[in-house]
């Protein structure tokens, strides 16, 4: 077994996550990759370090930055999964109405999912993989069941489950696919009050850490280094903005991240 091997042994479900998130690495072949990035861009940053402040203790800090960016690109499947998830609950309620529709119309199982396909950009995908599948022999539901591995929404898995039920018992599909759409509808409902309540405090918070925090702070320190006859130099306020500049970002990408998806 190779280095890279034990290391994607050890990520519990990393092949199933890369195949949610659209990356069709192998794992090993994926962690290798992010291991080579991860040095690369530790050295960098080491080096860039190190212009600003010429000691060969700068170059110390790449074992520092190497961790940090490992697991950042490791966690980065995780955030694109996140990302699939919330455009496929973007397109959840109008495709799943757009499904029964079809259904209700007597339009045949097959028709309807290369209309899904055609009509729906990111659910429309996985309908397509199963018609592919079925094209190649596969019977529907092993087909179906195939691809609702691959969903990273519970939505769309809570539609395919209704349909393959359907499939194995021969029940309407119409009633139990109305009930889920509602209760989606429900729960993102729900999901928006919950981040109008959160957003407030975000923002109130971003507001003084992000920018009366560093205005004043700034300001006392000049003030205090012009008494005290402490040299400032650029350097120090270029790092010092950095710092600044990736405290907002991290913040922006929470009040992001935390947002909703919801139908529009």
């Amino acid at each position: 077994m190779t280095f890279y091997q034990n290391i994607a042994r050890k990520i519990p479900g990393l092949a199933i996550k890369l195949q949610q998130a659209g990356m069709y690495d192998e794992p090993e072949e994926y962690v290798r990759r992010i291991v080579f990035t991860s040095l690369s861009l530790s050295f960098g940053m080491a080096m860039v370090v190190f212009t600003f402040l010429p000691s060969p203790a700068a170059l110390l800090l790449m074992p520092v930055f190497f961790p940090i960016i490992f697991f950042y690109f490791l966690k980065y499947v995780d955030v694109k999964i996140e990302r699939v998830k919330k455009k496929i609950d973007e397109e959840i309620i109008f495709a799943g109405r757009f499904l029964i529709i079809e259904l209700d119309s007597g339009v045949p199982m097959h028709r309807v999912f290369e209309d899904m396909e055609r009509n729906y950009e990111v659910i429309g995908f996985y309908f397509g993989e199963i018609i592919n599948k079925v094209y190649l022999g596969t019977n529907m539901e092993d087909a179906i069941n195939e691809t609702l591995l691959l969903s990273p929404s519970p939505n769309l898995r809570r539609i395919f489950w209704q349909i393959l039920n359907s499939l194995k018992t021969g029940t309407d599909i119409g009633p139990s696919l109305n009930s889920v759409i509602d209760q989606i509808v429900r729960e993102q409902d729900i999901s928006i009050k919950e981040y109008g309540k959160k957003l407030s405090p975000i923002a109130m918070f971003y507001m003084m850490i992000s920018i009366i925090i560093p205005s004043l702070g700034i300001t006392m320190m000049v003030v205090l280094a012009t008494f005290m006859g402490l040299k400032v130099t650029m350097p120090f306020f270029i790092v010092l903005a950095a710092l600044i500049g990736l405290v907002q970002f991290m913040f922006l990408s929470m009040i992001r991240s935390s947002r909703p998806a919801m139908s529009s």
